[in-house]
């Protein structure tokens, strides 16, 4: 009789959980928090309402993590309890593969976008009196007939209590072979790096396991560091031209997405320290090193497109 009530599948059904609404409604919080906070630049410090947007902003966030390590910590506890069955393992990897193949998409609309302006600077599709007429930008006048676009003189200046260009100011794109190759080759190496760890992880290599995840770590942040260096440097702003926006946009998610892998990895660090992966059950890390590698895919096609190809006749001319 107690084998009839028993479980009579592979699949884990799953205990009654708080953290999907709490998700839900932290997400939620966020939302709003960041439409206030952006609505309140431009009505005055108290925002919309009286309601101050960076303080919703940050309660929402600070929700959303905490849901995060909670819902993640219980997933952990139903993995050593034996619910990932080899049939639930199989289909976490189909949801992380969905769930890559989703950014896939969210970085095409950047691309997209880089290359419409880079293929197109001339408006040649549009006549000139409808765009008069609908009261559209004009490429010419933004790009001057080419791209990169031709440096704003005009705009080569400073703001005086910052130091900082202003808004609009382009005079050069970057040295692909400088900063770009060096974080290119930073990222490729943590590429190897998690491997290294992935495959001491098959061999039941802790040591291996430990020091190719460590090694991975530091290099997101040297990776990251030396982005933020380069920014800092930049001959052009992210506002006033489309190129900068372009740019920073691609760039600036990308960069979003190696604090996120490292993160990701720094987790599986610690969780490997406690001795958490086996070389049959990891799907955690197996997960990060997959995000990993996309990320590392991601920047080699940003590396190729924006700063070798869309370079310009005179790259780093600006620095």
């Amino acid at each position: 009789m107690a084998e009839a009530h028993g479980k009579q599948h592979d699949y884990h059904l799953l205990d009654p959980s708080p953290w999907p609404l709490t998700a839900s409604l932290s997400a939620f919080v966020t939302a709003v928090g960041a439409i206030i906070w952006m609505r309140s630049t431009g009505e005055g410090a108290t925002g919309l309402f009286g309601i101050h947007g960076p303080w919703v902003f940050a309660a929402g966030f600070a929700g959303l993590i905490a849901t995060a390590y909670l819902w993640w910590r219980d997933v952990i506890i139903e993995a050593h309890r034996g619910d990932h069955t080899p049939v639930v393992q199989l289909h976490l990897r189909y949801g992380i593969i969905l769930f890559i193949a989703s950014e896939v998409m969210f970085f095409v609309a950047w691309f997209w976008a880089y290359f419409d302006f880079a293929l197109f600077p001339a408006d040649i599709y549009t006549p000139e009196n409808v765009k008069e007429a609908l009261g559209m930008v004009q490429r010419n006048a933004l790009f001057g007939g080419q791209w990169p676009p031709v440096p704003v003189e005009s705009t080569d200046a400073v703001i005086p209590t910052t130091g900082a260009p202003v808004n609009g100011y382009f005079k050069g794109t970057f040295d692909p072979w400088g900063l770009p190759l060096v974080n290119t080759l930073i990222l490729l190496s943590s590429g190897c790096t998690v491997t290294w760890a992935h495959h001491a992880l098959l061999k039941n290599d802790r040591r291996g396991l430990v020091l190719g995840l460590l090694a991975t770590v530091l290099l997101g942040l040297l990776f990251t560091a030396t982005q933020a260096y380069e920014y800092m440097h930049a001959a052009f702003t992210f506002g006033g031209h489309a190129y900068g926006s372009a740019f920073f946009m691609a760039t600036g998610f990308h960069g979003a997405h190696v604090i996120i892998g490292t993160i990701f990895l720094f987790v599986c660090l610690l969780r490997a320290l406690k001795g958490h992966f086996t070389p049959k059950q990891h799907f955690g890390f197996e997960a990060a090193a997959w995000y990993w590698h996309f990320v590392d895919v991601v920047w080699l096609f940003l590396f190729a497109a924006i700063y070798v190809w869309g370079a310009g006749a005179n790259p780093g001319a600006g620095h």
